[in-house]
């Protein structure tokens, strides 16, 4: 039987899937992933199934929505007994490890989300989800000079640098001596706010060079701070695409599969909002690129693009990868299941609970109460300028889309 191969997921916070230069974003500078996408498969209809940070993660590393595995408000911790990817790669015989942005311990609701607080607390071993090594931060958003702190490092140290390039190079230099087959979370902030922190050396483009969507208002100060903070995120962009490519070339790319992705994206003025929460395409779909060896890639890889997957997909398919077996595609029939659990009471963040299906051609969310709160023909209205909720047309699909949401 063939060694199992070792398989690497990389993490980052706030990277809407437009946001590549594949996907024809004119502000995006991302040949590492580009290149990886290449190389690999490119699922670019992926999605969250939550466009929140700790709900995401707990998704994510247990394959199992919020709040059904424990998180359900911003500050729950993922319970001490939940069960992660890290559990049964671990039980198969692979070492397993975590390096960075954590956001799944208990966190105080009196501290600043930004700043040293979030970023020198400790998280307890018993609270790391099971990975055996672990060095990383619960939060603080300290795009530079980070605090790590973990197995070989039992109180917080701080490291001069980027933070991607410094969790980066940590992560290459444990994977380097690590025992095969291994499995890793490599885990970044950027390109979460703030946008204005120093990028890695990348200069942001003036504002004015800005290229915006079409459904960003014009002539206002949604207009002017959309150019201001995209200006700052692609240069985080640019920055921690540098920084994947530079820990995936030192990877052996002949028996090391490779998934890159985000928990979530941003809305950056599209129709007037801002951050994540909202159910919105540059909310809720994410890059999602898998490279994997060759005896790996499916038949199925060349129509990887319109596959409707979602990030709960990724832990079944890593399990399926240890184990050596055959890789199911998602049917392009599939509808993904989205949703917000709670509302987040932070600024500009969504302010409703919401739960909503989504397929390459259709949108339904749905309020608390199970009434239609929006539904766009994404096939014909890929930028959600209509909203078809109360058209007579589109009764009969809204219904049967609407009964097989989820409550």
């Amino acid at each position: 039987m063939p060694r199992p191969p070792n398989i690497l997921w990389i993490v980052t916070t706030q990277w809407r899937a437009q946001a590549r230069g594949a996907a024809g974003d004119p502000n995006a500078r991302t040949p590492h992933l580009d290149r990886l996408a290449a190389e690999g498969m490119d699922f670019a209809q992926a999605v969250t199934p939550h466009p929140f940070g700790p709900f995401a993660r707990a998704a994510l590393l247990t394959g199992v929505a919020s709040p059904r595995n424990g998180v359900r408000d911003y500050f729950d911790p993922l319970p001490a007994d939940a069960r992660t990817i890290a559990h049964p790669l671990g039980a198969a015989g692979y070492a397993t490890a975590f390096f960075g942005k954590w956001h799944l311990a208990e966190r105080a609701r009196d501290v600043p989300l930004v700043g040293e607080a979030h970023a020198r607390q400790i998280v307890p071993e018993a609270r790391r989800g099971g990975f055996a090594f672990w060095e990383g931060f619960e939060g603080g958003f300290l795009l530079n000079d980070p605090w790590l702190h973990g197995t070989r490092l039992p109180v917080p140290v701080r490291f001069s640098g980027y933070q991607s390039d410094v969790v980066g190079a940590r992560a290459a230099a444990w994977l380097a001596t690590a025992p095969e087959p291994w499995f890793a979370v490599v885990s970044l902030e950027a390109p979460h706010p703030p946008y204005g922190a120093p990028s890695g050396g990348v200069e942001p483009r003036a504002p004015a060079e800005i290229e915006l969507g079409a459904t960003v208002p014009r002539g206002g100060e949604t207009e002017a701070r959309a150019r201001r903070e995209l200006a700052g995120y692609h240069a985080h962009i640019t920055a921690t695409d540098t920084a994947i490519g530079r820990l995936a070339a030192t990877l052996p790319a002949e028996r090391t599969v490779l998934a890159a992705t985000s928990v979530h994206g941003d809305m950056h003025g599209a129709h007037g909002l801002f951050r994540k929460g909202w159910p919105h395409e540059e909310s809720v779909r994410v890059p999602l690129v898998v490279r994997t060896p060759a005896a790996l890639r499916p038949a199925w890889a060349g129509t990887a693009a319109a596959r409707p997957v979602t990030l709960l997909d990724l832990p079944a398919w890593t399990e399926t990868w240890a184990r050596g077996e055959p890789w199911a595609p998602a049917e392009p029939t599939r509808v993904q299941a989205i949703s917000m659990p709670s509302v987040v009471a932070l600024p500009d963040q969504c302010d409703r609970i919401w739960r909503g299906a989504r397929t390459p051609k259709r949108k339904l969310v749905l309020n608390a109460d199970g009434t239609p709160w929006l539904f766009f023909d994404l096939e014909r209205d890929p930028g959600e300028t209509r909203n078809l909720v109360g058209d007579p047309a589109w009764q009969g699909e809204i219904a049967a889309m609407a009964a097989g949401v989820g409550g």
